[in-house]
C-alpha cells in the first residue's frame, strides 16, 4: 500500500470509531487531497544525515526554511542546501513554512563518526600555544577569515559538483583533533593533500574569490572561493595566490600554488569546506584520490 493509501486507511478508521463513513467518491477524494498535501509539506532531501555531510534539498517554490532555528537560503525554483558539522547532534530540525502560510517541522537522527584523536605530551609551550604578544593580530585575522566564508548569495556553482583541487597522498583527514599536552586543540576540519610546493590548486567548483590573503599567522597564504547559499571553499599553507578577491573563477581553474607557510610542517594542501558556521567533509563531495602517477613527488610532500 502507497503512504497516501496507508495514511487515508488511517484516517478512515480514526473517523469509523467516531461515525459511520461515506464512502462516496467525494468523501475519497477529499481526503486523498488532504493526505497529499501533508506529505507535500515535506521537503525533498538528498543525502545522508550524518555528521560532516552536505544535504540537498528542494521545497515548493516560495516556501521558507529553517534548519534548527536559524534561516535557509532557498533559491527561486525551491532548491536549497544543508551542512552537517563535525560535532552535529544527534536530532536536528527542519521547519518547512509554504507559500499558503502552513508549516511543517520535521526531527531528524544525525549519525555520528569516529574521529581519530592523538596524544602528544612533552611538547614545549610555544608549540602548544601562539605567544599571547600575537593574540590581536590572531583574532583580526580570524575576523577576516569569518567574514570571507560566511556568506550566503544565490549562487549556484556547487550544482556543477567537485573535483579535487590537486592530486597526491593524503595525509591528513577530517575531524582528525591532537590533545597537546592535555590540551584539546581545534580538530582538524579539512583534508590533507601531500604536494611539492608549487603544486598548481585548481577551484573544485566555480565562484568568487573571497579572501587572498598571503600571510595569515596560522594558515599562511589562504584563498576562500564562494560556491553559493553559504557553500565556501578554503585553501590553506599556499606558497602563492593566483586569484584575487572579486574574481569569478571556473571549476578547475588554477587559482593558487601549494606550500608550507604558516604553521605548516611541511609542503601540502589543506583543502576545507563550510556551510556557513558548520564544517563539512570535503572527501564526501570528491571521487576517491586518483592514483598519483610519481611516488617521487609524494616522498617529497611530507607535511
Amino acid at each position: 500500500m502507497t503512504l497516501v493509501g496507508r495514511i487515508v486507511s488511517r484516517r478512515l478508521l480514526s473517523m469509523g470509531k467516531q461515525r459511520r463513513v461515506s464512502t462516496r467518491p467525494t468523501v475519497l477524494f477529499a481526503l486523498l487531497l488532504s493526505a497529499s498535501n501533508a506529505i507535500a509539506a515535506s521537503p525533498q532531501i538528498e543525502g545522508q544525515w550524518r555528521q560532516g555531510e552536505l544535504l540537498r534539498g528542494h521545497v515548493e517554490p516560495g516556501s521558507q526554511v529553517r534548519f534548527k532555528g536559524q534561516r535557509v537560503n532557498v533559491g527561486g525554483d525551491g532548491l536549497f542546501i544543508i551542512g552537517l558539522d563535525r560535532d552535529e547532534p544527534a536530532k536536528v530540525e527542519l521547519e518547512v513554512v509554504e507559500p499558503s502560510g502552513s508549516a511543517h517541522t520535521s526531527t531528524h537522527a544525525v549519525a555520528t563518526r569516529q574521529y581519530k584523536i592523538q596524544r602528544i605530551d612533552g611538547l614545549p609551550q610555544d608549540k602548544v600555544n601562539a605567544p599571547p604578544e600575537l593574540s590581536a593580530r590572531i583574532e583580526r585575522e580570524a575576523a577576516l577569515v569569518r567574514k570571507a566564508r560566511f556568506r550566503d548569495t544565490p549562487r549556484t556553482d556547487f550544482l556543477q559538483g567537485f573535483i579535487w583541487p590537486c592530486t597526491g597522498r593524503i595525509s591528513g583527514v577530517y575531524g582528525s583533533q591532537r590533545i597537546l599536552n592535555g590540551e584539546s586543540k581545534q580538530p582538524h576540519y579539512g583534508v590533507d593533500v601531500a604536494a611539492p610546493t608549487g603544486t598548481p590548486v585548481k577551484a573544485p567548483a566555480g565562484g568568487v574569490v573571497t579572501l587572498a590573503e598571503p600571510d595569515l599567522y596560522y594558515t599562511g597564504g589562504t584563498l576562500i572561493i564562494d560556491h553559493g547559499h553559504g557553500l565556501a571553499s578554503a585553501f590553506l599553507h599556499l606558497s602563492k595566490l593566483r586569484a584575487k578577491v572579486g574574481d569569478v573563477v571556473e571549476q578547475g581553474q588554477v587559482v593558487a600554488s601549494s606550500g608550507a607557510t604558516g604553521r605548516a610542517t611541511g609542503p601540502h594542501l589543506d583543502w576545507r569546506i563550510s556551510w556557513l558556521d558548520a564544517r563539512i567533509d570535503p572527501q564526501r563531495l570528491v571521487p576517491a584520490m586518483p592514483s598519483t602517477s610519481s611516488k617521487k613527488e609524494s616522498k617529497k610532500a611530507k607535511p
